[in-house]
């Protein structure tokens, strides 16, 4: 029931209550979020962005270190995303097979995304991918699976994440005098989420109009 609570919390990205119930394990909780959302390719639904942006504005407060913060969950970032990549590498397609009350924990549709991010965006695509929530939890797992060079992984994947961890919690931390802000985080967090997914967005309605392109141009044709 605890950890059922905790999780809520986590959700909702209620800083307040973590801090006052567990302290300074704050820091291990945050690390831990990080990790998964990574590391693990069935939970890309936990707050990644939002939480670094509020963890900032709290850092900006004093209630939690800064230094702290960016080394921990640099770290948990890299750490997470590697051993999704070897997951990927190592057991590959076969964890399709595996599957939670009737259904399979990781949805093909996630994957096929995945990989027209990469095929569109080429190498970059490591580095953005930290940016876009869902793919930034299955693009470690589809480059394992690829086989693709893991020095090359490596190197983009400490740059992507360096720039993913600074970059949002820095502005958290940045902008947590400001009183608008700090009155109105549900919204900031909302924004922060839609300029996350904006890329997916752009890339399904230019998909769709392509289609409805080349349909048009079949019927005439």
């Amino acid at each position: 029931m605890e950890l059922t609570e905790l999780f809520t919390h986590i959700i909702h990205l209620d800083f307040k209550w973590i801090f006052e119930n567990y302290g300074t394990v704050i820091y291990v909780i945050l690390f831990l979020v990080i990790f998964i959302e990574t590391g693990l390719v069935a939970m890309p639904f936990l707050p990644g962005d939002s939480l670094l942006f509020t963890a900032g504005l709290f850092a900006a407060s004093g209630e939690l270190n800064l230094s702290y913060l960016l080394v921990l969950l640099f770290l948990a970032a890299v750490i997470g995303d590697n051993c999704n990549y070897w997951i990927g590498r190592k057991i590959g397609l076969r964890i399709f097979s595996f599957q939670i009350k009737g259904k399979t924990i990781v949805n093909k549709k996630y994957l096929d995304q995945t990989e027209l991010f990469f095929q569109k965006n080429g190498i970059k695509a490591i580095i953005m991918a930290r940016f876009v929530p869902f793919v930034r939890t299955f693009a470690p797992f589809a480059a394992g699976i690829g086989k693709m060079d893991y020095k090359k992984y490596f190197l983009f994947d400490l740059i992507g994440g360096f720039l993913w961890i600074f970059s949002l919690t820095i502005a958290g931390f940045l902008l947590g005098e400001v009183k608008w802000i700090r009155e109105h985080i549900d919204l900031v967090c909302l924004g922060i989420i839609f300029i996350s997914i904006l890329p997916m967005l752009i890339n399904f309605v230019s998909s769709r109009m392509s289609k409805k392109d080349k349909l048009i141009d079949d019927k005439n044709s």
